[in-house]
């Protein structure tokens, strides 16, 4: 899984940090995302795609290749 974020997009909410700070974090400046892991470990995948699910402004985005 390949993880990408668009801070052009984040509107700051905090739902991935929160669902998933060892892949997330937030930006101290102006809270949009910082991508930590562009490849977690399998056994985050499920919390990484609830992130995705809950992003109000759809700026997460995987790609399911392993790769």
């Amino acid at each position: 899984m390949r993880v990408a974020v668009d801070r052009t997009r984040c509107c700051g909410a905090g739902m991935c940090a929160l669902t998933q700070p060892h892949v997330f974090d937030q930006c101290a400046e102006d809270g949009t995302v910082v991508l930590l892991c562009a490849h977690p470990p399998q056994e985050l995948w499920d919390s990484v795609e609830e992130c995705v699910r809950l992003c109000p402004s759809q700026a997460i985005s995987v790609d399911g290749n392993t790769e």
